[in-house]
């Protein structure tokens, strides 16, 4: 990256991370991917009881592989193979009592607020409430000015790539973005029906317990 650029960069990355800790959250800074599996390995107890969203941000930094080979830890996996519908589900549901969940996000305001999406809502509901510790690894193009900025990136980018992941049948993945952007009102539900995973729309300014999440700031594009 041009050097300018990258200054840049870094004075909002700076300012991202002081609004995080403003609003009760704890930031760290990674310079690349690799450092994430030693960060996590240092910051997670032996025989706590993990958890995760659907995230790329995770599989790109190897942290689903690490967690099926690592014994020290008690991994819920929700995507083990074999598993029938109802034991995943299942397995959803015990993660909102996990020691640790792991995740990332669809967006990270300058503000150092969290905006997610979700489907289903288990990762929202896991972000919310319930773990006693969460750890979100986000990638440092996930940064943008605000929350309206924050729904234009869902909506043009995080979505329409989520679609083409999980082959969902979406106007926005046949299309790029979001049906409502043809109304020039991005607020707007895409009448995506029963296969829309814009459900649930989540925004996190401020955490009363200090430091149960911590936010993982990788200075590289990481995920959706």
């Amino acid at each position: 990256m041009d050097a300018n650029k990258k200054a840049v960069l870094d004075l909002r990355i700076r300012k991202t991370m002081d609004h995080l800790q403003q609003n009760g959250m704890s930031a760290v800074y990674l310079e690349s991917r690799q450092q994430v599996l030693p960060w996590l390995q240092q910051a997670i107890p032996d025989g706590a009881s993990v958890a995760h969203g659907g995230s790329m941000t995770l599989a790109e930094c190897g942290v689903v592989d690490w967690l099926r080979q690592e014994p020290r830890l008690r991994y819920l996996d929700r995507d083990q193979p074999g598993l029938t519908r109802e034991e995943r589900t299942e397995r959803m549901r015990q993660a909102l009592l996990s020691d640790v969940y792991l995740s990332s996000v669809n967006a990270l305001t300058e503000n150092g607020e969290l905006f997610n999406v979700d489907g289903n809502g288990n990762r929202v509901a896991a972000l919310l409430y319930g773990p006693r510790r969460v750890i979100l690894v986000v990638g440092v193009n996930k940064i943008v000015s605000d929350l309206k900025e924050a729904e234009v990136r869902v909506k043009k980018i995080a979505c329409p790539a989520n679609t083409v992941r999980l082959g969902c049948p979406t106007y926005c993945r046949e299309k790029g973005e979001c049906a409502a952007f043809l109304s020039g009102n991005p607020t707007l539900t895409s009448g995506c029906g029963k296969n829309s995973i814009c459900n649930d729309f989540v925004i996190m300014k401020n955490q009363s317990v200090p430091g149960r999440i911590t936010v993982v700031l990788v200075d590289e594009e990481l995920g959706y």
